[in-house]
């Protein structure tokens, strides 16, 4: 699906132009995307792994939630869309908490894509069971729970066990620690 996103600068301000998903990632154009990444209070993360149908990195694990921003929608706005759409989970505003925004700025498909994004990252605690979650086929191929110390040890081993992207290291490593911060405030 070809959406229509919001252009920022390369430091993240509002520039007031609009352009297609499609254009943004063949022209490099700065824009935003959300993450959202839900835990149990039994100190599990959930991970989606990508489509088989996904251009970038098919079946690897990765963020619970994430998507695209559409011109004119908030980030929690779209957060809440994406999940809904993603695995079927409604939730309201209050139940996210922004932890960060992280700049991705990579070049995929032998320099065809050059995806720069704002990653607006949000975590927040998934209280249903995994078998309510209905996956999006087009996006979702399969959902799991994992322990924090799983996370942690297929995150240490990611350059050679084809689970994570391993290029998101550093991230990964800053979402486990403010979710596992959270827990212990409970």
């Amino acid at each position: 699906m070809d959406e229509l996103l919001d252009i920022v600068t390369k430091q993240g301000q509002p520039t007031g132009k609009t352009a297609l998903k499609s254009e943004a990632h063949a022209k490099g154009l700065y824009h935003n995307t959300i993450h959202l990444w839900l835990y149990t209070s039994r100190g599990e993360i959930l991970l989606q792994q990508r489509s088989h149908k996904k251009i970038i990195f098919p079946l690897l694990w990765d963020v619970s939630v994430a998507g695209h921003i559409d011109a004119g929608e908030t980030f929690i706005e779209a957060a809440l869309r994406e999940t809904e759409e993603e695995i079927g989970l409604k939730l309201a505003p209050n139940n996210l908490q922004h932890i960060g925004t992280f700049l991705h700025e990579t070049s995929y498909a032998d320099g065809k894509i050059q995806d720069n994004e704002f990653h607006q990252v949000y975590i927040a605690k998934l209280n249903v069971s995994l078998n309510a979650l209905v996956k999006q086929e087009s996006e979702v191929e399969a959902l799991k729970l994992v322990t924090l110390e799983d996370f942690e040890d297929l995150l240490k081993n990611s350059k050679t066990n084809m689970h994570f992207v391993a290029s998101n290291y550093d991230y990964y490593l800053k979402v486990h620690k403010a979710i596992k911060n959270k827990l212990l405030k409970l």
